[in-house]
């Protein structure tokens, strides 16, 4: 059971990564601007919606790139 769920998060990392490179963005980079946003979507949600709904992923991930130029240190950051 604990494979299972480890598995499908796995897979789920993997959809929203492969999109979000489409994008300009990292996996890592895209979670952390959704956090600064106060998206509270998770994993599987996103997964779905990348796969679904292009227009819907495009628009999550300008706000999550708003919100990372948004954050304190924006000028470290690589945005």
């Amino acid at each position: 059971r604990k494979t299972k769920k480890r598995n499908f998060r796995a897979l789920w990392q993997i959809r929203i990564n492969a999109t979000v490179r489409g994008a300009g963005l990292t996996y890592s980079r895209f979670m952390e601007g959704l956090k600064a946003a106060k998206c509270t979507l998770d994993r599987k949600v996103l997964a779905d919606i990348a796969a679904q709904d292009a227009a819907a992923f495009t628009e999550l991930v300008n706000v999550a790139k708003n919100a990372l130029k948004a954050k304190p240190g924006a000028a470290l950051a690589k945005a």
